[in-house]
């Protein structure tokens, strides 16, 4: 779809040379805006990414990759346990969330979603825990009766109108009440798990109607169990796009204000872009600039996720905004532009969820250097047609690691502990207060029991 479509101020030209952009990449140069818009497009003063071009900027990065972080490959036993799917935010790149309304209790509209409540996700991560894993993730709809803890439900009942003007309505409207944010978060956090929730879209979530401060809600979340931050909910952080993909959620401002916010309080961040759609060149540089700018700030950031999109069930796609995603020379330059960019975050993601393995192993060669984690539950990616799959067991990472000549490493979330994973196998997590290196059974299968198949099968 092309720029004037939607009228945008920012354009990808620029009048730095490629060569002179690459040249300062090579040279550890701080890069400019208008370099990694040279770098992103291979020069724009031509159509198309240049292929010979394209390997130097990927060479460079790979090179700056084995300066920072050497030849480890990182990767963590975590689950995703999102709480729900419902939410009326209407974001046009997502599949993921289900209209709220067919939530409520007299509602007869059939769909595909869910609503957990806190003794479930409780369940849910302690049978994970049993089975090795210490990172819980989570990132869910924004349920008009989600509300931070109590009185933030008084707050929101007492407004005029709460669902037209604060999106809430109360839980006994619902087939099921997801408890308080605060509640979730205790629930998740049992047993010594770290706790990875609350976006910036759910923090915004979490005071809305209130003159609450997004750090009152982060100190009182991490009191409850949070112990960092997804930077998720970012997309591209140029307002006009984000007018035209998720005019509902918060702007720019409002998602830096939130993510210096929980780096006030002392949760540790993580920070994306969801790239692809109908964002430029441009505004991608924009968006990096704008994470370490915040990075700046806060020194906060523990890694940096590109996220392609993922269109072919989206609204994007099937309103024809869209006629599909980023090409694979285009993933390939946003991991290496990243790299190369983000002198001040150490670590930069491949998602082999968005890319799969062959591409998301080859992304671990353009600047990358973590390779995600177990998962064992994907419903965001695959809601929106991704076919990735939704589990990677130890074994599975040591061969694809070792099969690229590079070091497989298991870490914590903040990268603090890490254990290079040497020998045959079978391989399995240690760094959880229920890792023993046992690769991720069930428990009966612990125990030696006959229940569920193995997640490794």
């Amino acid at each position: 779809m092309p720029d004037d479509e939607f009228g945008f101020e920012h354009a990808p030209v620029t009048d730095q040379s490629f060569e002179n952009a690459l040249a300062k990449a090579r040279a550890g140069v701080r890069l400019t805006v208008d370099d990694a818009v040279a770098l992103l497009t291979t020069g724009s003063a031509s159509d198309g990414i240049d292929p010979c071009r394209k390997e130097r900027v990927l060479e460079a990065a790979d090179r700056r990759r084995a300066e920072v972080v050497g030849d480890e490959v990182t990767f963590v036993a975590n689950l995703n346990n999102n709480v729900t799917t419902a939410c009326n935010t209407g974001c046009l790149f997502c599949n993921f969330k289900d209209t709220a309304g067919a939530f409520e209790t007299d509602s007869t509209v059939e769909h595909p979603g869910f609503t957990k409540t806190p003794a479930e996700s409780r369940a849910t991560v302690r049978d994970a825990l049993d089975r090795g894993v210490y990172e819980i993730t989570s990132v869910s709809g924004l349920h008009p009766a989600f509300a931070l803890d109590d009185e933030h439900h008084e707050i929101l009942a007492n407004h005029d109108d709460p669902a037209s003007e604060v999106n809430y309505k109360p839980p006994e409207q619902y087939g099921t009440d997801p408890g308080t944010y605060l509640e979730q978060m205790h629930a998740m956090s049992v047993d010594g798990a770290h706790l990875h929730s609350m976006t910036p879209e759910e923090a915004h979530h979490a005071v809305r109607g209130t003159d609450w401060s997004y750090a009152d809600a982060y100190a009182r979340l991490r009191d409850a169990g949070l112990a960092s931050v997804p930077g998720t909910a970012a997309e591209i952080l140029v307002d006009e796009v984000r007018d035209v993909i998720c005019p509902g959620k918060m702007n720019t401002g409002e998602w830096l204000a939130a993510m210096e916010a929980a780096a006030e309080v002392g949760l540790q961040t993580t920070a994306t872009i969801m790239y692809g759609h109908v964002e430029n060149e441009r505004h991608r540089a924009l968006h990096l600039k704008r994470v370490r700018d915040l990075q700046d700030r806060t020194g906060n950031i523990t890694e940096f996720v590109p996220l392609s999109f993922v269109h072919e069930t989206t609204p994007l796609y099937e309103r024809g905004i869209v006629d599909g995603g980023a090409s694979t020379a285009e993933d390939e330059l946003m991991i290496a532009v990243s790299r190369l960019f983000l002198d001040n975050v150490d670590h930069i993601q491949s998602s082999w969820v968005k890319y799969g393995d062959t591409q998301g192993l080859k992304m671990l060669s353009c600047g990358a250097d973590d390779f995600m984690g177990t998962i064992l539950s994907e419903e965001i990616t695959k809601r929106a047609g991704g076919s990735h799959g939704e589990f990677r067991s130890f074994d599975d990472y040591v061969e694809m690691i070792r099969a690229i000549g590079r070091t497989p490493v298991e870490r914590s979330t903040d990268y603090e502990q890490r254990r290079v994973i040497n020998g045959d196998g079978p391989h399995g997590p240690t760094l959880g207060v229920h890792a023993d290196g046992t690769p991720l059974l069930a428990p009966s299968e612990r125990t030696g029991g006959t229940g569920a198949a193995s997640a490794d099968d």
